[in-house]
């Protein structure tokens, strides 16, 4: 079982979580999907829930910072220091949405946007360190970038976090980049060009991708529990996958890396 106990190096995906209307609701649906256990709700923590898979911290559900925002998962990113590196993300022409703010004795974090408009978490860790169980069933294993400017957002992130690229599509049909943070030895995120996707283009935004073994089951169980099957079941290199979203709206992705094809 992957786990960690110490904080994750800076530009990692080290945490993510989602704001829906009804928290509790949520819990409900992600705790029968993965077998969480789901604990917090106190209000000095804003009404948060943190999210367990054998007894190890996996994932976050709160409500929606603002009313009307669609309901959402949220990647957030490892940093050192908030600040700065919220300085060199406006630098860099993304924005700020919700500045630097400690969050109790957890950690320190703020919400920014790229400059193509993808929204995101940074995470400077103290007491909480973030995911602690991860790329196993039930966790989040894999996030991305969807975007039709995959240039502009490659250079955005290169100049906030120093990322180095891999090309993995054939750069025709599908161009796909995963990114590598400086020190580091594998990819630990990609990102998509969206342009190449048929049907109406969506907005900039980042997907978490779970792990589930056996992802027929898990998108049965999906509609079962009230939620939509967004893309069905498929096979590909990467793993057996399906995209889905909550009874909330919130979108996702479940793959079974132990099945692969083609």
């Amino acid at each position: 079982m992957p786990v960690r106990d110490t904080p994750w190096s800076a530009g990692t995906p080290c945490w993510v979580d989602c704001q829906v209307d009804d928290p509790a609701k949520a819990s409900e649906f992600y705790s029968t999907l993965f077998g969480w256990q789901i604990q917090g709700g106190e209000a000095e923590a804003g009404g948060y829930l943190m999210a367990s898979k054998d007894g190890r911290s996996a994932a976050g559900i709160g409500p929606k910072p603002q009313p009307g925002m669609p309901s959402v998962w949220t990647t957030y990113f490892a940093t050192d220091d908030s600040d700065s590196l919220a300085t060199r993300i406006t630098a860099a022409g993304g924005q700020v949405l919700m500045p630097p703010f400690d969050v109790l004795d957890a950690g320190r974090m703020a919400v920014v946007a790229d400059t193509t408009g993808g929204v995101f978490g940074i995470w400077q860790a103290r007491a909480h360190h973030g995911a602690g169980v991860y790329n196993e069933h039930g966790t989040y294993c894999w996030n991305e970038l969807h975007t039709r400017q995959l240039d502009t957002a490659k250079q955005f992130y290169a100049d906030v976090f120093d990322y180095t690229y891999t090309d993995a599509g054939d750069g025709t049909n599908m161009r796909y980049v995963m990114f590598t943070p400086p020190g580091g030895t594998e990819a630990v995120g990609g990102m998509n060009d969206d342009s190449l996707m048929p049907g109406d283009p969506m907005p900039t935004h980042w997907l978490t991708w779970f792990q589930f073994d056996g992802v027929d089951t898990a998108v049965e169980r999906v509609a079962e529990l009230g939620g939509t099957i967004l893309m069905p079941t498929a096979d590909s290199p990467f793993g057996r996958m399906a995209m889905v979203a909550g009874p909330q709206g919130e979108v996702f992705g479940l793959i079974d890396t132990s099945v692969r094809a083609g």
